[in-house]
């Protein structure tokens, strides 16, 4: 695996929105595409990808948008729901996002005549992220800077509430830990709470803030990453509530943290938009120094892909997607 210097995306996809958020989906849709979500300043634009590290016959990248969501407003946060499928008849498109008016909103599309959409009120401030349930997509749970962690069914109803001690910044859902909810928070506590009981069951220290995004490894459940002040932290949760390892990476500070979807020990982090360009760097537990370092101008929002080493950052009417060896 070579060290790498300063890249340039490797792809491009040009988009009809400023771009705040975007988000592959993480679950198995049934077609070889991988469907991507942007959240732009008044819409939301559900597409398909295809890479030539996946298909040789495509060149670079094969991006079409399947369709265009009215939202009216800045589009904050976008998660997938399992029951998407593309190989259903008709097809099934879902997600839900977050907004800059503190609602919840669930979009239901066939691609055709069936548009539907639901409002769920509830938090009085900010959401930070939000989440499917993985295995059947029935619940949604919400992160908040009202310090609150909310589940909802999806009819909008609250089914669960935590009170946190600080913004909600972070919530991961494991597919193989459908019952437990990772919530972080901004103090720097990650928690997990127990859906049964409902209670909290295991706490997470970065001993600094502000953390600013956490995530729970897919490919290892006792791995969870996270970012707070300018350094990465990574713990495993059956050693110590104290990281195993962390690094400074960010000069400002860092912004996002993500797992890979394919290797336990890849990994991105952003840095905060700075005046011209935001840094994105991919790192590997196995090497001293980040081995990519890519930068979008003014980038937002970061995803993995669900089946390859690659990533994707939003910008001014662009998603840049950059490419690493496993």
């Amino acid at each position: 695996m070579k060290q790498d210097s300063t890249r340039n995306p490797a792809y491009t996809v040009d988009c009809e929105d400023y771009v705040h958020v975007v988000k592959f989906n993480p679950f198995d849709s049934g077609d070889a595409c991988s469907l991507i979500a942007y959240g732009g300043n008044n819409y939301v634009v559900v597409g398909t990808c295809r890479f030539q590290e996946e298909d040789a016959e495509v060149e670079c990248v094969q991006y079409k948008t399947l369709r265009t969501f009215h939202h009216g407003i800045r589009v904050d946060a976008i998660a997938w729901s399992p029951e998407t499928r593309l190989d259903a008849l008709p097809p099934q498109i879902r997600f839900c996002t977050a907004a800059s008016d503190r609602k919840l909103r669930l979009f239901t599309s066939d691609l055709q005549d069936k548009n539907e959409f639901k409002t769920f009120d509830g938090h009085s401030d900010y959401i930070n992220d939000l989440v499917f349930a993985p295995k059947e997509g029935q619940e949604v749970a919400s992160v908040s800077d009202d310090h609150t962690c909310r589940v909802w069914d999806l009819e909008g109803n609250e089914k669960a509430h935590f009170v946190l001690r600080s913004p909600g910044m972070s919530v991961c859902w494991h597919p193989e830990e459908a019952f437990k909810l990772m919530v972080a928070e901004k103090n720097g506590t990650i928690r997990f709470y127990d859906l049964i009981t409902q209670q909290a069951i295991l706490s997470l220290e970065c001993e600094q803030t502000p953390l600013m995004s956490a995530d729970w490894c897919l490919k290892n459940t006792l791995k969870i990453g996270a970012v707070a002040g300018s350094d990465w932290l990574i713990w495993d949760i059956t050693r110590s509530s104290y990281p195993q390892d962390k690094r400074p990476v960010h000069v400002d500070r860092a912004r996002l943290f993500r797992w890979s979807r394919v290797n336990e020990n890849l990994f991105a982090t952003t840095g905060y938009p700075g005046k011209t360009t935001t840094q994105l760097l991919i790192h590997h537990l196995g090497h001293p120094q980040p081995i990519l370092t890519g930068t979008a101008a003014v980038g937002s929002g970061l995803t993995w892909h669900r089946t390859l080493p690659l990533c994707a950052v939003g910008g001014d009417h662009k998603i840049f997607f950059w490419v690493t060896e496993m």
